[in-house]
């Protein structure tokens, strides 16, 4: 026969203690980690980099307007130009680095296929960027 001190466990009692040992062996396996790491970090060979200067670009980039009025004529920055003259400004611009963007605005009623020749003769000087300048409807 036991003698027993009045508090008798009956085994229907939850536990009300956190378990501890998962805890510790996360923290040792962490703490293993750490020791095998830290030295890698800190023991690496001594070079000494050169220093870059991150500026930004401050001058804008360069854009050259081609506008074709509704008549077909062609104007390169406010100055009409035929198309011999076009195509030599377009190759002369496509040999500068970097390239200028080029700007095309058409007239609402020119014919699409005068625009198109604008921009097959942009294309076939080297240029890459091209694009249309439109206004917002009202």
């Amino acid at each position: 026969m036991a003698f027993g001190n009045g508090l008798e466990d009956t085994g229907d009692s939850e536990m009300s203690e956190i378990n501890m040992i998962p805890l510790v062996d996360i923290m040792l396996v962490l703490l293993i980690i750490f020791i095998i790491t830290v030295p890698v970090v800190t023991h690496t060979v001594k070079l000494d980099l050169p220093r870059a200067t991150n500026e930004p670009n401050v001058v804008p980039p360069r854009s050259i307007t081609i506008a074709i009025t509704a008549d077909g004529e062609v104007h390169w920055d406010k100055e009409s130009v035929d198309e011999s003259r076009l195509i030599a400004n377009l190759e002369a611009v496509a040999k500068q680095d970097p390239q200028p963007e080029v700007h095309v605005r058409g007239d609402r009623r020119v014919e699409y296929e005068r625009v198109i020749k604008v921009m097959a003769a942009a294309q076939q000087a080297g240029l890459n960027k091209l694009g249309f300048v439109t206004s917002p409807d009202d």
